[in-house]
C-alpha cells in the first residue's frame, strides 16, 4: 500500500447550514476532502452543491448569520482551526491560506490602484513601508507576469483585461506565499486561450512553490490536465474521491459515471451527448436516503432508505454508493 503524504488543509465532516423562515437548510452535510503540499486537490460538482460554501468555510467568509458551522473540523496541520480563537485564524488565513475569487473585477477595489492593494498584504501583514511595499508589489506583478509592472503599478483595475485582473488577484493571494491556495473557478468569463495561460501560471506557481492547491471548477477538462486528486460533490457531499486517472477511467458512483459520460469526445459529430436526467435536488427539501436515487439507473429499495457513507472501493478511491462495485463494473 503507498503511503500517503499528510494534508496540510483537511474538512472532516464538516456541517454547515443557513438559516430560513421555516426551517435550516444544510449546504454541507459532512463533507470531508483533504490536500498535501505540492498537490493539486480539484472539487466539481453542479452548481449549489457547496463546493464554494466548503471554500468559504476555510476561509471565514460565510454570512454568519445566517450561515452557521453546525458541525465537524477544519483542521490545518492536524489542528482544528475552529477551535482556535477568531483573531488567531484571522491571521491564519491571511498567511498560511489565500484564495482567488472567480470574479476580480468584483473582487478587486475599484478606487485603489493595483499596486497598492498588493502592497496593503505586505504593509498589514509584514509591516513593511510605504516604499518597500509597493517595490514588492511591483516584483509580485512581474512574477505573475503583468507586462511592464513597474509601470502599470499605478493602474486601477478596470484598466486592465480580465486575464490581466486574474494575474492581480493571483498576486495578492500569493503575496505572503502562503501553503494552501484555493481558486475558485478562476478562469470564469475569460476566452479559453486566457483560461489556459491562467491555469499554466497556476501549475507552474503550485510547482515552484509546492503549493498545496484547492482548485474548483466545472470544467472537466481542466480537472484531467492539472488535477492530481478529485473530489465529487453532489447535494452538499462528498460522493466520490480517487486520483484523478483513477476517476476519469473506473468511476464508482453514477453520478461521476453521467459527468464523465457527458464529456463531448471526438467522433460524437451529430450525435446527442448523454445528460443526466432530472435536476440535483432541493435542499430546502432533499429526497430521504441517497440524494441521488431519484436521477440513478442503479436505484433499489435501499437506497430510498438508507442514506450511503463515502467508503473504499479500492485502493485511494471512495465512493458514497451502495452499489459502487456494481458501477465501475459496467463502466
Amino acid at each position: 500500500m503507498s503511503l500517503q503524504p499528510a494534508p496540510l488543509l483537511a474538512l472532516d465532516d464538516l456541517v454547515v447550514e443557513f438559516r430560513g423562515r421555516r426551517h435550516n437548510v444544510a449546504a454541507l452535510n459532512g463533507v470531508s476532502y483533504s490536500v498535501a503540499a505540492g498537490e493539486t486537490l480539484a472539487i466539481v460538482g453542479e452548481s449549489g452543491c457547496g463546493k464554494s460554501v466548503s471554500a468559504q468555510a476555510v476561509m471565514g467568509i460565510l454570512d454568519i448569520p445566517p450561515a452557521r458551522i453546525v458541525a465537524g473540523q477544519i483542521r490545518y496541520r492536524g489542528t482544528d482551526i475552529l477551535a482556535w480563537p477568531e483573531r488567531r485564524r484571522r491571521t491564519l488565513r491571511a498567511t498560511k491560506i489565500a484564495m482567488i475569487f472567480q470574479d476580480a473585477l468584483s473582487s478587486l477595489n475599484p478606487v485603489y490602484t493595483v499596486g497598492e492593494q498588493i502592497a496593503e498584504m505586505f504593509r498589514v501583514h509584514r509591516g513593511e513601508s510605504h516604499s518597500a511595499a509597493r517595490r514588492k508589489a511591483i516584483e509580485m506583478m512581474e512574477r505573475v507576469r503583468i507586462p511592464d509592472a513597474r509601470r502599470r503599478v499605478g493602474d486601477y483595475p478596470h484598466q486592465f483585461s480580465g486575464g490581466m485582473r486574474q494575474r492581480i488577484m493571483i498576486a495578492i493571494a500569493l503575496s505572503l506565499e502562503p501553503e494552501v491556495l484555493i481558486a475558485d473557478e478562476p478562469t470564469t468569463a475569460l476566452d479559453v486561450t486566457v483560461q489556459a495561460q491562467i491555469m499554466a501560471l497556476l501549475h507552474e506557481l503550485k510547482e515552484e512553490s509546492q503549493l498545496a492547491l484547492i482548485l474548483i471548477t466545472h470544467d472537466l477538462g481542466v480537472v484531467a490536465e492539472v488535477a492530481d486528486r478529485v473530489a465529487v460533490m453532489y447535494a452538499g457531499q462528498v460522493v466520490e474521491d480517487a486520483p484523478v486517472r483513477t476517476l476519469f477511467s473506473s468511476p464508482a458512483h453514477p453520478y461521476t459515471q453521467g459527468l464523465m459520460a457527458s464529456i463531448p469526445r471526438l467522433g460524437q459529430r451529430g450525435s446527442r451527448l448523454p445528460a443526466l436526467r432530472g435536476a440535483p435536488p432541493t435542499l430546502s427539501a432533499p429526497p430521504t436516503g441517497c440524494p441521488f436515487h431519484p436521477r440513478c439507473a442503479y436505484g433499489r429499495p435501499v437506497c430510498l432508505d438508507r442514506l450511503p457513507p463515502l467508503r473504499p472501493v479500492e485502493e485511494d478511491h471512495s465512493s458514497a454508493c451502495h452499489f459502487a462495485e456494481e458501477v465501475m463494473a459496467r463502466d
